[in-house]
């Protein structure tokens, strides 16, 4: 299947852009350009980055159509909701606007009352789900983890094809992919862990940094097992990464991408708010520094 094969790289969980409160379509063509040229290998559309609760249903379809119609490789939209039933229509919209995967979520809001409740949660999604599916776990953002037992019990599924952990908790990932089999892929999604979760046995990342530094990330990948992987994860990635969390990874990715000329502006929608000042000072200084430090 191609989007294993691409899942087994770096992935993009690519930005909204927004002008004036609307989709700017041609900002996020000229993103995917971008991207291919710093040689990603899939496409995240919708996404924590995406800004995807801050999405219509409609927009939501539209931001995966256009990124396909872009994309020369291939995209996992993502499909994060808190009930079955609309979880799975996610699904079925990006099926619909050509997506070739979807990254579900645990419930957010209504966490599980027993061990078996997201288990069950996920066998249902499963059932009818018209894609082949990778499970998202960022408990920061859904106020529960997904259990390693939990990933366990689905990870068999043919529909389930693997795992995007951006919990930072490194003894966790190395805890699912002890659990899961070989075939199931375990993707790193905490920027600062991508080289030391490759040396451990992770399939692939996908990584916020991506959208800006996506030739970065990539040599990162591709050097993981030597000491120029680590200079990387060190002197480029993880000073970055540290930049942008301050001020959370949506707004602050943009503001990256319009200090490197991809996108015309930093525009998110609320409750996010542009990077202040001082943070843009910050950012921008840790893009060329991280730029500066893959050229040596």
């Amino acid at each position: 299947m191609a989007i294993r094969d691409a899942l087994r790289g770096i992935t993009c969980p690519t930005v909204t852009p927004f002008d004036e409160g609307s989709i700017d379509e041609s900002a996020l063509a000229d993103l995917v350009a971008h991207l291919h040229e710093g040689g990603i290998d899939a496409i995240f559309p919708c996404g924590t980055t995406g800004e995807f609760p801050a999405l219509t249903a409609e927009e939501h379809r539209r931001v995966v159509e256009a990124t396909v119609d872009h994309a020369d490789v291939p995209v996992v939209a993502g499909a994060a909701a808190t009930s079955v039933g609309e979880t799975v229509a996610a699904i079925d919209r990006a099926a619909e606007a050509g997506a070739d995967a979807a990254a579900i979520v645990a419930p957010y809001f209504t966490t599980a009352t027993a061990p078996d409740g997201n288990r069950q949660f996920f066998e249902a999604v499963l059932a009818d789900a018209s894609l082949p599916v990778l499970l998202y776990n960022i408990p920061q953002c859904t106020g529960q983890r997904i259990e390693p037992e939990t990933v366990a019990a689905v990870a068999d599924h043919d529909r389930t094809i693997g795992i995007k952990d951006s919990s930072g908790d490194l003894a966790y990932f190395l805890s699912v992919l002890e659990k899961t089999p070989d075939e199931f892929l375990c993707l790193q999604g905490y920027d600062a862990l991508l080289v030391p979760a490759l040396r451990m046995g992770a399939d692939g990342g996908i990584n916020a940094l991506s959208n800006v530094v996506p030739e970065v990330l990539q040599a990162a990948f591709e050097r993981a097992a030597d000491e120029r992987g680590r200079e990387l994860q060190r002197d480029a990635i993880s000073p970055l990464f540290e930049a942008c969390t301050t001020h959370g990874f949506a707004p602050a990715t943009k503001t990256a991408l319009t200090e490197r000329g991809v996108v015309p502006t930093d525009e998110v929608r609320p409750p996010l708010v542009p990077v202040d000042d001082g943070g843009t000072e910050a950012i921008s200084d840790a893009v060329e520094a991280a730029l500066d430090s893959s050229d040596r």
